[in-house]
């Protein structure tokens, strides 16, 4: 008697596992997008309507918080100065961090990197009264220069410290193949890992810029009226007496955009370099 062999029965137990993974997505989606959603909803209601809790997303909307902030005139003009400070300074924190996180993966300068990386954990407001006083002396405060500078104390070790895990899984081989067809230590970096790396570059620099765009601290005392960035912008909504949470909301939605397709437009690079930063080593 031949013994015939069933098919095996699926498992049942995985539907109810994509269930619970959809729901659990749904609720993080969730918590991440309505304030969000209240905050564009809002942008189009009145300050009566916005303190209102009874009205919800049903309301006729008005474009006076958008008209009021753009005649204004100076939102334009701190998001002007946002992306000036945000573009200059990621662009030279990459240009000094990229290499350095090479050289310290390449050549074991951990002791280097340690020494860097410290500035990851030192508090920025205890550095707020020596450079004031220092910029101060050399005439910066109010300038661009100032906030570049000061934004570059934590984009640099910020693109170093994710730079460094990248180039750590890189194979070593191919460096060590180009430097043999005549290539420089730097050649290889050049020519061979820095492309391999584009991924992880485009990663880190987008988050230095969302670091920039958004920093509100060293704004508030290193610029002026004319270097006003957005997060000062948006704090002047705030008065001691009342809050304009028509046109902060407004105000809001507008310097959240560039953000936002900053994000959407590199998303192919963001993805497959957080992907291949945790598949790598």
């Amino acid at each position: 008697m031949s013994a015939t062999l069933s098919p095996a029965r699926p498992r049942r137990g995985r539907p109810y596992g994509s269930w619970l993974r959809g729901i659990a997505i749904t609720a993080v989606t969730l918590v991440f997008a309505l304030p969000l959603v209240w905050m564009f909803a809002a942008a189009f209601k009145t300050n009566v309507q916005v303190t209102d809790p009874s009205v919800g997303l049903w309301f006729t909307p008005t474009l006076d918080n958008f008209r009021a902030v753009v005649e204004a005139g100076q939102i334009v003009r701190s998001m002007g100065n946002s992306l000036l400070v945000g573009v200059v300074s990621t662009v030279l924190s990459a240009v000094i961090a990229v290499p350095a996180a090479w050289a310290v993966g390449r050549f074991s300068l951990h002791r280097t990197g340690s020494v860097i990386l410290v500035a990851r954990i030192v508090p920025a407001i205890s550095l707020l009264v020596p450079w004031y006083y220092l910029f101060a002396r050399m005439g910066l405060v109010g300038s661009y220069t100032v906030l570049i500078l000061s934004h570059m104390f934590v984009s640099v070790p910020l693109i170093m410290w994710i730079m460094i895990s990248f180039f750590a899984g890189l194979p070593v081989e191919l460096e060590e193949a180009a430097r043999t067809d005549g290539l420089s230590a730097f050649g290889a970096f050049w020519r061979i890992s820095l492309p391999l790396a584009a991924p992880g570059t485009a990663t880190a620099s987008l988050l230095a810029f969302v670091f920039s765009w958004n920093n509100f601290m060293f704004a508030l005392v290193f610029s002026d009226d004319r270097t006003q960035t957005v997060p000062v912008t948006l704090f002047n909504f705030i008065s001691y007496a009342s809050t304009d949470w028509g046109g902060l909301m407004a105000a809001a939605s507008l310097i959240t955009v560039p953000v936002v397709l900053a994000a959407v437009l590199g998303q192919k690079y963001l993805v497959a370099g957080l992907t291949s930063g945790a598949s790598k080593g």
